[in-house]
């Protein structure tokens, strides 16, 4: 009976325990249904909203591709003037590395003045330039010979591509290059995947094991992430291409699986794979991020992707989980750890053998040292210009994230020489009582009209007022070459040897008004030759030329030269205009081309993304016309007595005799403005310093600007001035007659052809005529505007062009 009540007690306690469970079975089913339909409730919505994300920011693929701004492309051409510290200037500015050997892209070697280089091959405004080996010899100064060692034969001329200069970006900070996947080494391709998502190719977005093993870490560290378990399209989710971001919390890891799982259904591996190669953030430079795999390359190494090699493939691998945590110049030891992980796990599926493992492990981590030319904009003053002169053909917005290319004239090693004696001779001029300087110039190419150089600032990396094209300062006498270029022009008048009075004057300019200027040593010097009043820049003698070529003549020759704007006063004369460094740079171009017409450019031409040529502004000048010729011949002989015997005698103390310079300097009347404008046989640099205040400075345009033009002259290699006789006879003078060498007295004069004067011996010549007589012309008073003598023949048609109504210099 007891057995039997202890079974039928059990059976009753089963039917009661079954009786109670059913109504909480049933509560507990209906609330876990109930929750998943709300969560399909939201999740399907949600869903469907992100798939919608996914179709507007990742199905069209777009990106803004910042627009790159380019220095200009450095020619190599036997007797070409460069040095070796120069070219090696050139070479680090365009991110090149010395690896001892020279054979890959990006690379070179040098062995006292031989270089070995391997240049990457680029686009450029006339043609597409291909890799090349080249071999470079350089001696005294000059280079002796250029070899094409693949060939292993000598050419003519070669160009190494351009250092990039600056970065216009679109609205966000991001530096990128798009690549297609064929583009990237297939050793990064698997190798990426064989570090970062060994299952790659068959997972459908996310690695389930690997979240398992994280969250379990998760767990067991107490809430600190210790292990990732992020798939490739994963990175690519919270790359920042689909509005996700980087911080560590469920809300981002819940959205970031759900766009892998649709990634993944919506597009193939290889759709994919290409995005990331192009959107995946690698590192940071100031305000600017590195996206891309590409940008990453030229951003690490100075390289294109397909001259990386086997460790720096591995190091771009391993910098990827972290870019500053792993960043290799601030955290060297993390970095190369890191690097050596991803070689094990390339040595361990088999895509390297032992022995490259073993070579590349061994291997630093060739990181370029500092990535400085690739910031947004490390030179404000001619990316400046360069937006002044693309302004015309394209507006601001057209340019910014636009992806072209913009090739400019910039030499980098002119701008770091300019730079360099900015800063150093204010520093050294400051040193006086002195309120603080500041300074503006401009450095041309005397052969094309490219721009080489500008400093508009003496921080020279600070943005803001660009004094160089911006400021206006008067020039003083610096504009006294161009009345004596008119004068030249009159050659039955004027020569550079006639005679001038250096006399007090007194100029009448109405309402009982007059001007009597002074010499800046207040002295007169009596009758002076025209070259020397020039060379000496004798204020008194150069108005009375003046004054014969009408200062309104003065004020349309320069207007047809820099499009400069001047009162035809009087005062124009002694240079009472406020002009910048730029205007003055164009006008002097004239002069240091030897009479041609050459628009300064900073830009030589604008490139799109699949290599067309859209503008080029880079076009050869037409040549000169002789008139033209023969007068700036004329006075580039009177300016190198500048330097030779006049106000620029300190340039041939400072070693600078070697290229026969020619040179102008310049002081305001008040003593507020420094300036000097001088030229070689290749280059030609004006420059400002004074005051923003428009306080004195005390200095003249030998004791201030012109220090700046030796300290960049010193250091560029630059061809010296040679001044052609084309048009030209010379002959010894004495008085006012052509006469031997050996007479006493007598100097070597050029004149235009058939107008030397006739010869005496020295007992026959008779006494000088008073060089301001009026006289005669010929054609070349019609090439400047003046009228001809009676009884002349027709004269030659204009040679200087007529400025639009629209003619800008910018």
């Amino acid at each position: 009976m007891a057995r039997k009540d202890d079974e039928h007690g059990a059976d009753d306690a089963y039917e009661h325990s079954g009786k109670s469970a059913s109504p909480w079975r049933s509560r507990l089913i209906t609330v876990v249904l109930g929750l998943l339909a709300l969560a399909l409730g939201f999740l399907i919505p949600y869903v469907a909203y992100l798939n919608h994300q996914v179709t507007e920011r990742f199905g069209n693929l777009q990106w803004q591709v910042p627009t790159r701004v380019y220095a200009r492309p450095l020619p190599l051409a036997p007797g070409q003037a460069l040095d070796a510290d120069t070219l090696k200037t050139e070479l680090d500015a365009a991110s090149y590395q010395d690896d001892g050997t020279g054979e890959l892209p990006g690379t070179y070697a040098r062995s006292g003045n031989r270089f070995t280089i391997s240049n990457r091959g680029f686009t450029d405004v006339d043609h597409i330039i291909p890799p090349m080996r080249l071999q470079v010899v350089l001696s005294n100064g000059t280079v002796l010979g250029v070899r094409d060692v693949r060939r292993g034969r000598n050419i003519t001329s070669a160009r190494l591509d351009p250092a990039r200069i600056a970065t216009l970006y679109g609205k966000s900070q991001e530096d990128r290059r798009l690549v297609q996947l064929e583009d990237v080494p297939e050793l990064l391709v698997t190798g990426l995947q064989a570090v970062e998502d060994r299952d790659f190719a068959t997972h459908h977005g996310i690695d389930l094991s690997g979240m398992a093993r994280a969250a379990w870490e998760f767990v067991r560290s107490g809430g600190q992430v210790r292990q990732g378990a992020s798939t490739l399209t994963q990175q690519l989710a919270r790359s920042g291409l689909l509005g996700i971001g980087r911080e560590q919390t469920l809300t981002r890891k819940f959205n970031e699986i759900l766009y892998a799982l649709i990634l993944e259904a919506r597009y193939d591996k290889r759709t994919i794979l290409e995005a990331y190669f192009n959107q995946v953030y690698w590192g940071q430079r100031g305000g600017q991020a590195v996206h891309g795999v590409a940008a990453a390359s030229e951003f690490w190494f100075g390289r294109d992707l397909d001259s990386l090699s086997t460790e720096q493939v591995a190091l771009l691998i391993g910098i990827v989980k972290g870019p500053s945590y792993y960043d290799p110049r601030r955290h060297p030891e993390r970095a190369k750890e890191r690097r050596d992980l991803a070689l094990r796990r390339m040595l361990a599926t088999t895509l390297i053998d032992k022995k490259e493992f073993d070579r590349a492990s061994a291997a630093p981590l060739e990181v370029t040292r500092d990535p400085g030319l690739n910031a947004a904009n490390r030179f404000p003053a001619y990316v400046d210009l360069v937006r002044r002169q693309l302004a015309h053909d394209y507006p601001e917005g057209a340019l910014r994230g636009a992806g072209l290319t913009v090739m400019t004239g910039m030499s980098p090693s002119a701008q770091a020489y300019a730079e360099g004696a900015v800063k150093h001779t204010l520093g050294q001029l400051e040193k006086g009582k002195r309120p603080p300087l500041q300074a503006g110039l401009v450095v041309t190419d005397v052969h094309n009209g490219d721009v080489l150089a500008v400093v508009g600032n003496r921080h020279v990396t600070e943005p803001g007022f660009n004094r160089a094209v911006e400021a206006q300062r008067q020039v003083g006498s610096l504009i006294k070459p161009f009345v004596y270029l008119l004068a030249l022009a009159q050659p039955d008048t004027w020569s550079l040897a006639s005679w001038v009075e250096d006399a007090p004057i007194t100029v009448p300019l109405g309402r009982g008004k007059s001007w009597s200027p002074d010499n800046s040593d207040n002295r007169s010097h009596g009758r002076v030759r025209l070259i020397d009043a020039l060379a000496h820049s004798y204020n008194q003698a150069t108005v009375r030329v003046g004054l014969k070529v009408d200062p309104q003549r003065v004020a349309d020759v320069l207007k047809v030269l820099a499009g400069i704007q001047a009162a035809p006063n009087p005062a124009l004369i002694l240079g009472a205009t406020d002009q910048s460094p730029y205007a003055m740079a164009q006008a002097y171009q004239f002069l240091a081309s030897g009479g041609q017409i050459q628009p300064l450019h900073a830009v030589r031409g604008v490139i799109d993304a699949q290599g067309r040529v859209l503008n080029r502004y880079d076009k050869t000048p037409a040549a000169a016309q002789e008139g033209d010729s023969i007068a700036a011949h004329l006075v580039t002989v009177a300016l190198q007595d500048v330097v030779t015997e006049g106000t620029g005698r300190q340039l041939l103390s400072d070693g600078l005799g070697r290229l026969s310079p020619a040179g102008k300097t310049g002081t305001s009347n008040d003593g507020r403005d420094s300036w000097f404008a001088g030229y070689t046989g290749d280059h030609l640099a004006v420059i400002w310093m004074g005051n923003d205040q428009n306080k004195e400075t005390g200095l003249y345009g030998a004791t201030g600007a012109m220090r700046v033009w030796a300290g960049i002259f010193s250091r560029l290699p630059s061809a010296p001035l040679q001044v052609s006789s084309k048009g030209l006879d010379y002959a010894w003078v004495a008085d006012s007659a052509a006469t031997d060498a050996s007479c006493p007295g007598a100097r070597r004069f050029p004149f235009v052809a058939g107008h030397a004067p006739a010869y005496a011996d020295c007992q026959q010549y008779t006494l000088p005529s008073d060089g301001d007589t009026d006289g005669g012309g010929g054609g070349w008073r019609r090439w400047f505007g003046l009228p001809p003598k009676k009884d002349e023949e027709p004269p030659p048609a204009h040679s200087l062009p007529t400025p639009s109504p629209n003619q800008s210099p910018l």
